[in-house]
């Protein structure tokens, strides 16, 4: 297999997924449960610095969006997104010192959990909240790209609880009326952190609610991590075209509360045990491959075991990371002396803008 934890899979757009890329999709799905397993056991620790966010149950929505996706589209995660980061190129090493707020993490501390981002070459964005609030970062990210022509997309993750919130309704709104080349992705997990969809919203289907922006709207198993990379495939492809935007519900399920701290007293009794056994996107995924694709249950081991060195390895080195140096509070909140004459420079044209007059620096040429 190419892949690897530390670079996103080179791949094509074929129409059907190659044995190789199948078990990429089995690859980074594990990677995900396992790398948040030793985060969980982390937090227990007291080594995991504030709150832990899981996407057990749900591992097949990022991961399987995030694969149809190529290196120079823009992915916009939410915290129980950590499958696609993975698959754009986030390695384990980087999650676990971010988790535990060392010193050299991507965020040099300041930040925590997956709040951190890379816009100059794996193209994902650290995000600002899960109530909706990428959406409209996402709008003007995608609007660039069309008044670029640039063949570029933008995929952005909302839960079924952010569909109700007026920041996902005006920017899919936006998007929408601009041909944005965006896909809105609704986890629909079936629960707004307690509160349950059926008690947040009467529609039927998240799905349907593109209508009222006059885009399509479709559904997807989200615990099929085939299906669910088709439909964003598909929905990529339209982007990509030209055709505007599309919403795609994922229909899952999230079997870990909110948070770690969450107990999940809400939830009825045997639901939780219920999606364990009879819809585990890992467990079902691990079964289509060793039946219908026939490969050997040893070549699903031999990953398990790859995966749990590579996290070893990297959380050996998240631990043995120092912690923030007290200094370094400082640096990067001031702008940059060296870049400071060419602010000042803009800065003075547009004071000159402001009061009508034409800056020395533009010479007498009126052409």
């Amino acid at each position: 297999m190419a892949a690897s934890s530390a670079t996103a899979p080179s791949r094509a757009d074929p129409t059907e997924l190659t044995r190789d890329q199948l078990l990429e999709l089995y690859y980074w799905m594990r990677l995900t449960r396992s790398l948040e397993e030793r985060l969980v056991n982390l937090y227990r620790q007291t080594k995991v610095v504030g709150g832990l966010f899981r996407s057990l149950g749900q591992e097949a929505c990022a991961v399987g969006s995030a694969y149809a996706l190529r290196r120079e589209d823009v992915l916009s995660p939410l915290i129980r997104n950590l499958g696609s980061m993975l698959v754009k190129g986030a390695t384990p090493l980087e999650v676990l010192r971010q988790y535990m707020a060392k010193g050299d993490s991507p965020t040099r501390g300041r930040e925590l959990n997956i709040h951190f981002g890379d816009v100059d070459d794996r193209n994902f964005i650290g995000q600002i909240s899960h109530l909706g609030d990428m959406v409209p970062v996402m709008a003007g990210v995608t609007l660039s790209f069309k008044l670029r022509r640039q063949p570029r997309v933008g995929l952005v993750y909302v839960g079924d609880g952010a569909t109700s919130t007026g920041a996902f309704h005006e920017g899919i709104n936006l998007a929408a009326v601009q041909r944005c080349p965006l896909v809105v992705v609704v986890e629909n997990n079936r629960y707004a952190y307690s509160t349950p969809i059926g008690r947040q919203c009467a529609a039927e289907r998240l799905a349907d609610k593109a209508a009222g922006y006059g885009i399509p709207g479709v559904r997807a198993d989200g615990n099929d991590v085939v299906e669910v990379y088709r439909t964003t495939k598909a929905a990529v492809d339209r982007a990509r075209r030209g055709e505007g935007v599309s919403l795609v519900e994922l229909m899952t399920y999230r079997r870990k509360g909110h948070a770690e701290h969450d107990n999940q007293s809400y939830v009825p009794a045997g639901e939780l045990e219920r999606w364990a056994r009879e819809n585990d996107p890992l467990d079902r995924y691990a079964a289509v491959l060793t039946g219908r694709e026939g490969v050997p249950a040893a070549e699903l081991a031999a990953i398990d075991a790859r995966i749990g060195q590579e996290i070893d390895r990297a959380t050996d080195a998240a631990e043995a990371s120092p912690p923030p140096e007290p200094r370094d509070c400082l640096s990067g909140v001031y702008a940059d002396p060296a870049v400071m004459p060419a602010l000042w420079y803009r800065e003075g044209i547009q004071s000159a803008v402001e009061r009508h007059e034409r800056p020395a620096s533009w010479g007498t040429h009126d052409g």
